[in-house]
């Protein structure tokens, strides 16, 4: 076997007895198809130290090893931008981003972006793959936004959001006070008519669910917590809307500019099961200091 540092290893169990290994792959580890067919076409599957082709068959006790991380080239340029990372490993990256920077590059916003810092930073540590975000959130919203290293990682992450399994949540500050310790929106999210970029409550929309929660009030104000269980564009920013209780700074969607100039929402935790090692990750961003002067500002009005 080629020497590697880098190679995602399991040792066959009996119930793996005859299966092919693709198979073991795709159902015991939720290998995608397509990652599965690349590796097919590439010397990067070996067994107790020998090549093998994935539809080869397993015994119990044999070693499966498979090189996750390859060659990649980058997705576009990277800059020398400040990263406040969160945490890192060989499959993820997680950053704090600021308020006012977008995740990833497009037209409007082609330098300056999360992914421009976080190419910059692995091509200063002799590192190239492409940027692979496995969340967004608006740009005028701070928290954790977490990045996957691989294609293995990436697709590993999709699955666990399609099953649920990754848990978010966000911190926000609302006009108001609400009465209830705690609620759930479900109100279907879609386009407002005319707009490519504001959304709505409509009968016709994708499926929105978010839990709150109160975790202060004040005289003029509630902080929440927020859990998601989907994830629509502006999600939390209509819920509030519709909850009659907008978000401070968020002129989208009815809240007042005058004492806060951005969505006052930040995206704090975010935790998932790690696709490798199994343990359960807790991401954790603090508070920028933005969202800690408008708290001290309530406490010092109430």
């Amino acid at each position: 076997m080629k020497e590697q540092t880098d190679l995602w290893t399991y040792i066959l169990q009996p119930q793996d007895e005859g299966l092919k290994y693709q198979e073991i792959l795709y159902r015991r580890f939720h290998f995608s198809r397509r990652l599965l067919q690349k590796l097919k076409h590439s010397e990067r599957v070996w067994v107790d130290g020998v090549f093998t082709f994935l539809t080869a068959r397993g015994k119990a006790g044999e070693t499966l090893a498979v090189q996750l991380q390859t060659p990649e080239s980058n997705s576009f340029p990277g800059e020398d931008l400040p990263l406040e990372i969160l945490f890192e490993d060989d499959y993820f990256l997680a950053v704090n981003k600021p308020a006012g920077r977008v995740v990833h590059p497009n037209p409007r916003y082609p330098t300056g972006t999360i992914g421009n810092a976080v190419i910059g930073y692995w091509l200063a540590k002799g590192e190239s793959r492409p940027f692979r975000p496995i969340h967004r959130i608006d740009r005028n919203t701070s928290g954790v936004v977490v990045v996957a290293k691989n294609q293995f990682a990436h697709q590993q992450m999709f699955w666990q959001h399609n099953h649920q399994r990754i848990h978010k949540r966000y911190l926000g500050v609302v006009e108001g006070q609400v009465l209830e310790d705690q609620g759930t929106i479900n109100a279907p999210i879609g386009h407002t008519p005319g707009s490519y970029l504001v959304r709505q409550i409509s009968p016709d929309g994708a499926p929105a669910v978010t839990h709150y929660r109160v975790l202060k009030r004040y005289a003029d104000a509630t902080l929440l917590e927020f859990v998601l269980e989907t994830g629509r564009t502006h999600q939390i920013r209509v819920h509030c809307q519709h909850l009659g209780h907008p978000l401070f700074g968020d002129d989208f969607y009815g809240g007042n500019i005058a004492r806060f100039d951005r969505q006052a929402l930040h995206a704090f935790i975010y935790e998932f099961n790690h696709p490798v090692t199994g343990e359960l990750l807790t991401i954790r961003a603090p508070l920028p200091e933005d969202l800690r002067l408008l708290l001290r500002s309530l406490i010092a009005k109430s």
